[in-house]
């Protein structure tokens, strides 16, 4: 399970990465009043992906050593971790929501939303012993 562990905080940086490149893609796009092109799009879709394979591994985790013989069983701190980073991964998600909207509004939206799996991920981290673990 050590692996797993670690693939899990492993790919929490890749999402924070890119996160913060989603961020200011899209603050420029909005501010700029860019018209919203493919690489967002496929942005977007790959954040959100990161988003669902993190969650996945996250929860096979989470049964996995809380369950057994030695399970660490399911205390507070992580089902509230489990239940805000599923909040999260389905937040990112809303990023192609506004398919035939202008390209302000797309990269407005966008931003608004991975702006708010942002914080909800960094609360999330913070619920199982913070960012330095």
């Amino acid at each position: 399970m050590s692996v797993l562990l670690d693939i899990h905080s492993i790919l929490r940086w890749v999402i924070v990465v890119l996160a913060v490149v989603l961020l200011v893609k899209f603050l420029v796009g909005w501010l700029q009043k860019s018209s919203f092109e493919r690489v967002d799009v496929i942005l977007g879709r790959a954040f959100s992906g990161l988003m669902d394979l993190q969650a996945t591994i996250g929860l096979i985790f989470l049964i996995a050593t809380g369950v057994g013989a030695n399970g660490v069983g399911f205390p507070r701190t992580r089902l509230e971790h489990a239940f805000t980073m599923i909040l999260a991964a389905v937040a990112a998600h809303f990023i192609g929501r506004w398919k035939g909207a202008s390209g302000e509004i797309r990269f407005r939206n966008s931003f608004l939303v991975t702006l708010l799996t942002s914080v909800l991920v960094y609360v999330g981290v913070l619920t199982v012993g913070g960012w330095t673990r």
